[in-house]
């Protein structure tokens, strides 16, 4: 029974990756141009989830990822009449088609900075790159 409550519960973890923002230029660059900006991407196996880091003066920073990731679905029912499969049959299988997936990220600061940005990622992977940059003149590499 304990392991029939577990399942779903598993099922509904959603993965967690880091993501850093390396500023090029702009006064944080400019201050401090070894500064490594840690943020956290939620749901990395699905394709849009929350963010959430910290800039300096500019506090908690939170808002979503997405990425146009297509995928295919298919169905299958039926009627199945052989001697392995005496029954019905019924599913549903959803596979990520390969290549290379454009996203976006967007952020609200505590102090009203806003931090928008591009990237690619490939299929199937929670690994990408692109650039970002605020409303307060800061560019940034993104890498995760």
């Amino acid at each position: 029974m304990t392991l029939a409550l577990v399942l779903p519960l598993a099922a509904c973890a959603s993965g967690t990756s880091p993501m850093q923002l390396y500023p090029l230029q702009g006064p944080i660059a400019d201050d401090d141009p070894t500064l490594v900006i840690q943020a956290t991407a939620k749901n990395t196996t699905g394709t849009s989830g929350d963010l959430s880091f910290r800039l300096p003066e500019a506090g908690r920073c939170t808002g979503t990822w997405s990425s146009l990731t297509p995928r295919t679905v298919s169905h299958t029912k039926g009627m199945s009449l052989t001697f392995k499969k005496t029954g019905g049959e019924v599913g549903r299988e959803i596979e990520t088609v390969a290549g290379v997936n454009n996203g976006e990220i967007y952020a609200v600061c505590a102090d009203g900075t806003r931090v928008q940005g591009t990237f690619v990622i490939g299929s199937g992977t929670a690994s990408g790159t692109g650039q970002a940059s605020d409303t307060n003149g800061n560019v940034y590499k993104l890498l995760f």
